[in-house]
């Protein structure tokens, strides 16, 4: 049976826009896709230093993971860095970072977690060469240190960085569960709300059932 590894996928909003990239013909994991940047925890997202995340937001996590959310916090903030170069970030001597981390430190900043949202929770599913247990975080461009149209220092790992409108979105290869994370977030910004009931995609079952951390169910 494959392992269901611990990940953070981060969703930056620019106006009605998010960022996104395209994984590589070659990658193991959805390739070709368009996809938002995320990867698995790493044993050291969870000791890195951090501003706080808001106590409801961590409350949140904590019904969704046995993993401090201070780890998949963080490493929603590293995937951001590693694969589109941008920085969501909090001026603060860094020293002695861990590898991983260290060109982060290295432009003078700690990760910021406190303006982050958890927004969805998805499993991937059964049968594939590999897995995980995502948690989506909500992002503003506004909280980036970075220029938002600078992706010059991004690692490989995505091609065709760019902000895509939501409209155009669906035009694009997307993976089903992008899919349903852009439909839910189409939906809230059309009806804001406090976000207080995350969709969990569970692909647990043959129903593939969508509920919200309290059990109600969605679909």
């Amino acid at each position: 049976m494959t392992e269901v590894r611990d990940a953070a996928t981060i969703i930056v909003l620019r106006d009605d826009a998010v960022l996104m990239g395209q994984r590589g013909s070659t990658a193991a994991f959805m390739p070709n896709k368009f996809v938002f940047p995320g990867g698995a925890v790493d044993p050291v997202d969870a000791d890195v230093p951090t501003t706080p995340l808001d106590e409801a937001v961590a409350e949140q996590l904590a019904q969704a993971s046995q993993r401090p959310a201070h780890a998949l916090a963080t490493a929603a903030i590293r995937e951001l860095w590693e694969e589109t170069g941008q920085c969501l970030g909090h001026p603060a001597p860094w020293p002695n970072a861990p590898q991983g981390w260290r060109g982060f430190a290295a432009s003078g900043h700690i990760p910021h977690a406190a303006r982050l949202q958890f927004f969805f929770r998805a499993v991937t599913p059964q049968g594939r060469p590999r897995r995980f247990d995502a948690r989506f975080f909500l992002a503003n461009s506004h909280d980036l240190t970075t220029d938002a149209d600078d992706f010059s220092n991004a690692e490989d790992e995505l091609r065709h960085l760019q902000w895509v409108p939501l409209k155009d979105a669906r035009n694009f290869d997307l993976p089903f569960i992008t899919q349903v994370v852009l439909a839910e977030l189409a939906s809230h910004l059309a009806d804001p709300r406090p976000l207080t009931d995350i969709p969990f995609f569970q692909n647990d079952d043959e129903a593939h059932l969508v509920s919200r951390l309290n059990g109600k169910a969605l679909l």
